[in-house]
């Protein structure tokens, strides 16, 4: 089968297409005939070997956590009604690239007919991501809320899952290309983070009175200048560290500014309602309440151009590999 490895930890030019031989599932595991592949920002901070919160992968590996496709086999201890199913499904941290992976079968996840396979891969991984953190920073109608880097793939669902919530929503990205993007998403005002008033701007439209909630995906300047606006009673949500570096809040500060802060660390406790925060997206995009931004997406052999794509903030919404 075609698969694409990274052979050494470094730029995009070290994921490399070739072969491998078919898996085959063991006890309790199926394989999946991947039609499409999902990525992430995390994904290329590990293959630069630049990621503080994973383990680096040994070399050469598979990346790719996500896949959506058709169960072609079953394991021993695995329901044989399984076989045929289209699902979406974790591969772990690697092994996504490739034309077929293996799953474990509390992994799986059964498509909703009529919902598509691209689609179901970026309402299960960021949708389920967004759903959370929304669920967590309790959005109320008539808050103000800020999104940053709003034209993402988790940005762009929360930009609507608060626009739902009855929330007054400023959508925060780089360049006007992508603030055209989030104005069509239904955020209420957009600004720029590369202009220096982004700030003033954000503050200016909240009537002075500053952020209810604040959606951090970015970090470092940004993330810090986004604390700087919050309102007293504000929740400060961090997500991301797109800059490089993850935003961290002094407690002793942000008690004194009466602000709730959840950092990072949120994340890691996201595992066990997952399935939950997906079924609860899927049936909003089915609603038409939202609707999953897939920006780009390319075949399996260009894989280095996704990472690039990603890595060079030249995409919007979720970058999907379709095999």
């Amino acid at each position: 089968m075609r698969v694409v490895r990274v052979i050494r930890f470094g730029g995009p030019e070290v994921l490399v297409p070739g072969e491998a031989q078919d898996p085959v599932a063991g006890p309790g595991q199926v394989v999946v005939d991947v039609s499409v592949a999902g990525m992430s920002f995390v994904e290329t901070q590990i293959r630069r070997g630049t990621d503080k919160w994973h383990e680096r992968p040994p070399l050469p590996y598979v990346p790719g956590g996500l896949v959506a496709g058709r169960v072609s086999s079953i394991g021993p201890q695995v329901d044989p009604t399984w076989l045929g199913q289209r699902v979406v499904a974790s591969t772990g941290e690697t092994g996504g690239f490739a034309e077929r992976a293996v799953s474990a079968v509390g992994e799986l996840f059964r498509v909703p007919d009529g919902l598509g396979l691209p689609d179901a891969t970026a309402l299960y991984s960021d949708g389920s991501t967004a759903q959370g953190l929304a669920e967590n920073a309790k959005i109320v109608s008539g808050d103000w809320v800020l999104v940053e880097a709003a034209a993402g793939g988790v940005g762009s669902l929360l930009v609507q899952l608060a626009r739902a919530a009855g929330a007054r929503v400023i959508g925060a990205a780089r360049g006007s290309w992508k603030l055209d993007v989030v104005r069509e998403l239904g955020a209420n005002i957009v600004v720029d983070y590369s202009e220096p008033d982004w700030t003033k701007q954000v503050l200016a439209a909240t009537g002075g009175a500053g952020l209810d909630v604040a959606f951090d995906g970015v970090g470092g300047q940004i993330g810090r200048a986004a604390f700087e606006v919050m309102a007293p009673g504000g929740r400060f949500s961090v997500h991301g560290a797109s800059s490089g570096e993850a935003t961290f809040i002094d407690p002793a500060e942000a008690s004194h500014r009466g602000v709730e802060v959840k950092g990072i660390e949120q994340l890691f406790d996201f595992g066990p309602n997952v399935l939950r925060w997906a079924e609860q997206m899927m049936s909003l995009a089915a609603a038409g309440l939202v609707r999953p931004l897939i920006g780009q997406t390319f075949p399996l052999e260009r894989a280095a151009d996704a990472h690039t794509a990603v890595e060079n903030r030249a995409a919007v919404g979720k970058t999907l590999l379709l095999i």
